[in-house]
């Protein structure tokens, strides 16, 4: 069956996305020396064998909608970067995503909130050093780079675990040569809807800190660590997490002759800590190596996941948890094991507008992580191994953000490039 557009969206909603298309338009022409303005989205049908209880199901949706932009001043030292993301309007009730979890939703991926990122950027140098500061609300350096702006349209079950994305934030970035340093103070609380904000009394209890190394202009590496308030309990008190992330990347560079080929690699450890004070409650593990090789219009990709997942009680339906939690308890944990596949042939090019059909086929098998679990993975989804299957094409136009949450002294010169150039 397919999805609708679920409940009509506040005024308040609506009213967000226009602002920032406004702000942008508000720039006076005479102080920009470099803007850009992008759209994507993607229209998809997702079969899950089998998807809860022994049935399979087949949904479609919108999935992924973007807008984006980026304006920057003459001289380079300021620029503002923002994303609206329309999935609100599209996915109310969650994308069929086996394994993935979060913000009240489990095995669907949650809609974001629309004001995705609008983070304005000042930048300086200092001899051979750049600094910069950046406030607005957007990706937290920590981790990895957002699922979205990654080869695969199935977000990996650790997207919780190895981001921290769509909070409000305070950053700092210097970078000398290979080294870079980052820290951000932010807000612990997860959005609890499409059009929530950050709650005002939960302002920058929480912080995070990245080093990253970049010794070649295709190799990065980086380890980060993180402090997160109360995530689950917007009104604060509940669990905090404490999070590390350690990764390396390498991607080659960008070529303007589509004759060439181009690769992506990472592989990535990361590790989520519920406390209860000093008191360690719950701990959690995400292992992923994914990758993609692309030439010409045809592009290759694979991934394998191995994470360990929280099972909390399930509402009446069984796509959803109880948000916010009533206790601290869980009803076990579980280990996914992923593997993954992608194939995608871009069939129509004209300037920055590009038409790209892709199929993606997931496997997944879950077993419960102890003895005596009360989740019983087998009975509740009929099976321990789980096939998923996508067919779909992605529409783009503009100048599509590639990196996510590089700000100022943190960003990489292929951070930001047009389609027609992939």
């Amino acid at each position: 069956m397919f999805s609708g557009l679920g409940d009509r969206p506040s005024a308040s909603g609506y009213r967000r996305p226009i602002f920032l298309l406004l702000i942008f338009q508000a720039v006076p022409a005479g102080a920009v020396a470099q803007s850009s303005i992008g759209a994507q989205v993607m229209g998809i049908v997702t079969r899950a064998s089998p998807a809860i209880a022994n049935r399979n199901l087949t949904e479609g949706y919108l999935t992924q909608p973007m807008l984006m932009g980026s304006v920057s001043t003459a001289d380079g030292h300021f620029a503002l970067e923002g994303m609206l993301d329309l999935e609100g309007l599209t996915l109310e009730r969650g994308e069929l995503d086996a394994g993935i979890s979060g913000e009240g939703y489990v095995d669907r991926r949650h809609p974001h909130t629309y004001l995705h990122e609008l983070v304005a950027t000042a930048t300086g140098a200092f001899a051979a050093t750049r600094y910069s500061a950046a406030l607005g609300k957007g990706f937290v350096p920590f981790g990895t780079d957002d699922p979205m702006v990654r080869p695969f349209e199935k977000y990996p079950i650790n997207h919780h675990i190895s981001q921290i994305v769509e909070r409000l934030l305070a950053t700092v970035a210097v970078r000398n040569g290979p080294f870079l340093i980052e820290g951000a103070l932010f807000n612990g609380d997860e959005p609890e809807s499409p059009s929530d904000l950050p709650n005002s009394n939960r302002l920058w209890d929480s912080w995070s800190a990245r080093t990253t190394l970049l010794p070649t202009s295709y190799l990065e590496m980086q380890g980060s660590v993180a402090r997160v308030k109360s995530p689950e309990l917007a009104a604060g008190g509940g669990l905090d997490q404490r999070k590390v992330s350690i990764s390396a990347r390498a991607e080659s560079a960008a070529s303007m002759d589509s004759r060439d080929a181009h690769y992506y690699v990472l592989a990535e450890w990361a590790r989520s800590s519920d406390y209860d004070g000093r008191d360690r409650a719950f701990s959690f593990n995400a292992a992923l190596a994914e990758g993609e090789l692309s030439r010409g219009r045809v592009a290759l990709a694979g991934r394998f996941e191995r994470t360990e997942r929280p099972e909390e009680e399930r509402l009446a339906n069984p796509f959803r948890t109880k948000r916010p939690a009533t206790d601290f308890n869980i009803l076990g944990r579980t280990l996914w094991n992923i593997t993954s596949a992608r194939a995608s042939v871009r069939t129509f090019q004209r300037g920055t507008m590009t038409f790209t059909p892709f199929v993606e086929v997931e496997a997944s098998h879950v077993t419960a992580r102890a003895t005596g679990s009360v989740f019983n993975p087998r009975a509740f989804y009929g099976s321990n191994t789980l096939w998923s299957t996508t067919v779909g094409v992605s529409f783009a136009v503009g100048m599509i953000h590639r990196r996510a949450g590089q700000y100022g002294a943190a960003s990489r010169e292929s951070g930001e490039m047009s389609m027609a150039g992939m």
